[in-house]
C-alpha cells in the first residue's frame, strides 16, 4: 500500500442535473477501466436522500497515476468538459490507504 493514493471527491449537481451527471459518471467509470490500469478502484455513489450529490472514490497505485488520471483525454472530455458545467459544487481530498480494501 506504500505510495497509493486514494481520492475522494464530492459533485453537487445543479437542480434537475443529477441524472445527467449520473449517466456521465458511468461513460468515465468505463474508460478508466478500459484505459488506466493503475487506477485499482473507481466508484461513484449518488445520495439517496440528496440525488443531486454524488461521491467519488478513487484509488491509485501512486501519486504519479493520480495526476496522469487528470491528464487523460477522457477526464478532460468527461469531468472538465461535460460533467464540471453542471455542477453547482465540487471538492475532493487526497489520503493515503491506512487499510487494504476487502
Amino acid at each position: 500500500m506504500a505510495g497509493m493514493r486514494t481520492l475522494i471527491a464530492r459533485y453537487t449537481a445543479q437542480p434537475g442535473r443529477g441524472d445527467e451527471v449520473a449517466e456521465l459518471l458511468k461513460e468515465m467509470a468505463a474508460a478508466v477501466a478500459a484505459d488506466e490500469p493503475e487506477c485499482v478502484l473507481y466508484r461513484a455513489a449518488r445520495l439517496t436522500d440528496t440525488p443531486e450529490v454524488f461521491i467519488l472514490f478513487e484509488e491509485y497505485t501512486s501519486q504519479d497515476a493520480l495526476v496522469a488520471h487528470r491528464e487523460t483525454p477522457h477526464f478532460q472530455r468527461l469531468i472538465e468538459g461535460r460533467i464540471a458545467p453542471l455542477l453547482d459544487g465540487r471538492e475532493r481530498e487526497i489520503g493515503e490507504p491506512v487499510v487494504e480494501a476487502r
